[in-house]
This record gives C-alpha cells, sequence and structure tokens, in this order.
C-alpha cells in the first residue's frame, strides 16, 4: 500500500533537514573525491542511505567523527579508495609558464583563480581550498600543490569559519552560473525570435518548402528553451511513496 502523502512529505522533510545538518559539517572543499560533484550531494547521499559517511578525505577521521554523531552511526575507517587524510594543500600556479587559458579559472570550483583570457592566473591563497580539480585541466602542466599545514591534518587543518567561507562562495558561484545560462539562453532566444518575425529577410534561402522547414526548426529549439526554462523554476515535486506491487 502506498503511504500517506503526509507521511511521504514528513520522511522527505527529515531527509531533507539531515542532509543539510551533513553538509554543514562537511569541509566544503567541493573536491568531488567522494565521488559526487558538491558536498551538498555526498551529503543528500547520505542522508538518503546511498552512501556511506566514510568518503571524504578532506575531513579525515575528525569528519567520519562529526558525521557519526549526526547519523547516530559507527564511526568507519576512512574509504581510502577515495583518497587518504593528509595535510591542507595549496594551488600554487607557475606565473613563468602560465598562458592564460582560464580552464583552471572555470575549474575552481570556490573562484579563487583569478586572471583574464592569454593573461597570467594567480591563486587567491586564503580562499583556495586544496581541492586539485584545477590540475588536470591545466594543459601546460604549470600548476602545483604546495602543503601548508605541516603536519596538522583534516579539521586540524581547516576550521569551521574556512569551511563556511568555502561553501557561500561555492554557492554564489553556482548562482553566477546558472544567471550567465538563463542570461545567454534568453539571448539566443531573443535572437531566435527576431528571425522567426522575418525570416526571409534574415535567411539566404528562398524556397517556401525550405523557408518553413527552418521555421519549423527554430519554433522547435524555441520550445525546448521554454520547457527548459519552466522546468528551472519549477518547483521540486513530492517524492513518489514506494507500493507494494511486484
Amino acid at each position: 500500500m502506498p503511504f500517506p502523502a503526509n507521511e511521504t512529505r514528513s520522511q522527505a522533510a527529515d531527509t531533507a533537514a539531515l542532509a543539510e545538518r551533513l553538509n554543514a559539517a562537511l569541509p566544503q572543499t567541493q573536491c568531488t573525491r567522494c565521488g559526487y560533484p558538491d558536498c551538498r550531494s555526498y551529503a543528500l547521499a547520505i542522508a538518503g542511505g546511498e552512501a556511506p559517511i566514510n568518503r571524504c578525505p578532506p575531513g579525515g577521521a575528525e569528519g567520519i567523527t562529526r558525521l557519526a554523531q549526526i547519523t547516530s552511526g559507527p564511526a568507519l575507517p576512512l574509504d581510502t579508495t577515495h583518497g587518504t587524510e593528509g595535510p591542507r594543500q595549496l594551488a600554487v600556479i607557475d606565473e613563468a609558464w602560465c598562458i592564460g587559458c582560464t580552464l583552471c579559472i572555470k575549474a575552481c570550483p570556490v573562484d579563487c583563480i583569478v586572471g583574464a583570457s592569454k593573461l597570467m592566473h594567480t591563486v587567491i591563497d586564503a580562499q583556495c581550498t586544496g581541492c586539485e580539480l584545477c590540475i588536470p585541466v591545466c594543459p601546460v602542466d604549470c600548476i602545483s600543490l604546495v602543503p601548508v599545514t605541516g603536519e596538522q591534518t583534516g579539521w586540524l587543518a581547516w576550521s569551521q569559519p574556512q569551511a563556511d567561507e568555502a561553501r557561500e562562495r561555492y554557492e554564489f558561484r553556482q548562482q553566477r552560473l546558472q544567471r550567465e545560462e538563463r542570461e545567454n539562453d534568453e539571448r539566443l532566444a531573443a535572437k531566435a525570435r527576431a528571425k522567426l518575425a522575418d525570416l526571409a529577410a534574415h535567411s539566404k534561402l528562398t524556397e517556401p518548402a525550405a523557408l518553413d522547414a527552418k521555421r519549423a526548426v527554430i519554433e522547435a529549439a524555441l520550445r525546448r528553451a521554454a520547457e527548459k526554462r519552466q522546468a528551472a523554476t519549477a518547483p521540486p515535486t513530492a517524492p513518489v511513496a514506494p507500493t507494494d506491487e511486484a
């Protein structure tokens, strides 16, 4: 039998609240070593029973203890297939070799690398989380990681204020990227609508059948764009309750 709707909503609310507590206990390096795209996704997976609590190398043993206390489960050993606990590292760009490709800027989850296309880039040390995501994208291997906390590892090498700032910077970056994508979609849609309004004047095609075919393609693209915008702004739906059906 399906669960009552109110019970399903209650369970979803409990899971969301648990995920928020777990996310707040993670170091917010956004390194993806846990196998999830960000710390929040990992927290959601733990809250939903889809992932264990021992996949966060930056949090280390202390981080696992924090998650265990929140979930009321055992403090498992760190799963070293996702990395090992170690000192916090700082990304350093060899400015003599940097070609200004901006790939590291795009990869940084907390926007701590500054620079411009074809100009030298540099890392803002105080904001670097040591996530390592800038390393593989650099085409000239001019980025290295330098340990900066000596023998201190895990939460001894990181602090809650630093984690809070990293989370804030990551969330701001996500909002910026979503806004830029939305604005770009709106520009393209406006351009498509302008072309559609007088297709003959905006096209080298002259045959009515060819113009009709191109018009159909543009109209289909505009419909897809509208559906994408609608999906992005729609409120989340309640989870479907499981049933006893095979």
